[in-house]
């Protein structure tokens, strides 16, 4: 009697294991693609912000944002508000904050404005009671400031 053949006594079962190689390449791909990209979403108004020589500041609440771009045009929190309902929207603005000094505010003008139009912003502010303001600037050399 001759022995059987290997290949034709047993039969090959079929593979229940998944292979997750891939799978794992391309959510690393996916996750590095959400890593670059997410910074670039959060653009906000465009304003050119003049230098400074000044770290940035610790945040722990996420402040208000109040952004006057290089036509004038008064931004509060990425929405336009009109000059004249800038007061009432202040306003309101402080009234949410919590504490005796109300929510830290950032403002953010841009460097081709002249300064009385910032200045009576500022005035806006501590009318409403906002005295927590921090004028944003972009950390650099600043060259401007000495000209």
């Amino acid at each position: 009697m001759t022995p059987p053949s290997r290949h034709t006594s047993r039969r090959r079962a079929p593979m229940a294991e998944i292979n997750v190689t891939p799978m794992v390449d391309v959510m690393l791909v996916l996750l590095i693609i959400f890593m670059v990209t997410a910074p670039l979403l959060v653009a906000g108004v465009p304003v050119n912000l003049p230098d400074a020589r000044s770290k940035a500041l610790d945040q722990d609440a996420k402040p208000v944002q109040l952004s006057l771009d290089a036509d004038g045009r008064i931004f509060l929190n990425d929405l336009e508000v009109a000059p004249a309902a800038l007061p009432d929207e202040l306003t309101r603005v402080a009234a949410r904050g919590t504490g005796d000094q109300g929510p830290q505010v950032f403002l953010r003008a841009d460097r081709s404005l002249d300064y009385g139009r910032v200045m009576r912003v500022m005035g806006e502010l501590s009318r409403a009671g906002l005295t927590r303001v921090a004028l944003v600037t972009v950390e650099g050399s600043g060259t401007d400031a000495a000209r």
